[in-house]
């Protein structure tokens, strides 16, 4: 029989992670985390990364697994999801993939370009003109190295402008030359579930889960990886700003307001993202039952299908 990953998606602070685990107990399956940085080890609270309570509920995987410095693609993460799909599906029938990481989910489900690996000494040497010239700089030379991605790419986001010039420098070649946009066929079914709410309704609950996150430690959290902060993997919303008021740049009322404004939106991108893609079923999370429904109805119909065909 072939296997099925229900992959469950929306925004940020939309209501996932109640969702996923009532999806995972009801279909006895474990959860992988599409989330590119409650992967780290020490933004537990920043991120919103499932509870002891939570994870002892339901066995999740890429969920702080690695150091603030290890260095992580969303390549890598394909490859090691797919290896981990192939090891789960041996005694699971379905899997759960839920988060906001855009292009993790999409390199899961559709896998993304071949491009090849930068090495140390190339991501040595970006890194350290990234932290000389600045990233202005940089925006002007990948203009000049690979002007069709350039106006495509988020100047505004180091890392991917820095792995454009990784790429331009370690082959030769434009980074847009490896771009294929291929779409890889997976040997399991995959059933697109969409989280949304009311703008306003959402916007609220971004609100209230910032400050829940100040009142559970998030100002000591973030003091405790001050020390990083140059990392990529601290280039997040709710540590940037509060590095920023560290640094006297901000009150913390002003770094508090930051996180609220800056998770919305993002939120806002996220659902620009997530709306191009057809295969998404779009459900309100407090419609469990209907989501239940739906995902039992389409498990079902995918055996008889599959049952129809070989006989």
């Amino acid at each position: 029989m072939k296997k099925r990953l229900i992959v469950l998606i929306g925004p940020t602070g939309v209501g996932k992670t109640d969702l996923s685990l009532s999806v995972a107990e009801y279909f006895n399956a474990p959860i992988i985390s599409a989330d590119s940085r409650q992967i780290y080890t020490d933004l537990k609270i920043g991120t919103a990364a499932p509870t002891p309570s939570q994870l002892a509920r339901v066995k999740h995987y890429f969920v702080g697994i690695l150091k603030l410095d290890d260095y992580y693609s969303a390549a890598q993460y394909e490859s090691e999801v797919m290896n981990k799909l192939d090891e789960l599906f041996l005694t699971h029938s379905t899997v759960v993939l839920t988060g906001g990481s855009m292009m993790y989910i999409d390199a899961v489900c559709k896998g993304i370009d071949d491009i090849p690996t930068v090495d140390k000494e190339t991501r040595e040497i970006m890194m350290s003109r990234y932290e000389e010239e600045g990233l202005d700089k940089l925006c002007a030379e990948l203009k000049l190295l690979d002007p069709e991605y350039y106006n495509i790419v988020d100047l505004k986001n180091p890392k991917r402008v820095i792995h454009a010039l990784e790429i331009c420098y370690m082959t030769g070649k434009t980074y847009t030359s490896f771009r294929t946009a291929t779409k890889k066929e997976r040997k399991f079914d995959i059933i697109k579930i969409g989280l949304t709410r009311d703008r306003e309704e959402l916007y609220s609950r971004i609100n209230q889960r910032v400050d829940a996150m100040i009142t559970e430690g998030l100002i000591e959290e973030a003091k405790s990886v001050y020390q990083y902060k140059g990392l990529n993997s601290l280039n997040t919303v709710g540590y940037k700003e509060l590095f920023y008021y560290f640094d006297g740049l901000y009150s913390i009322e002003e770094a508090i307001d930051k996180i609220k404004q800056n998770s919305r939106i993002y939120s806002r991108k996220q659902m620009t993202w997530f709306k191009r893609d057809e295969e998404i079923n779009w459900f309100n999370p407090d419609q469990k039952e209907e989501i239940m429904t739906f995902l039992s109805e389409k498990i079902s119909s995918h055996i008889i299908l599959k049952n129809k065909i070989y006989m």
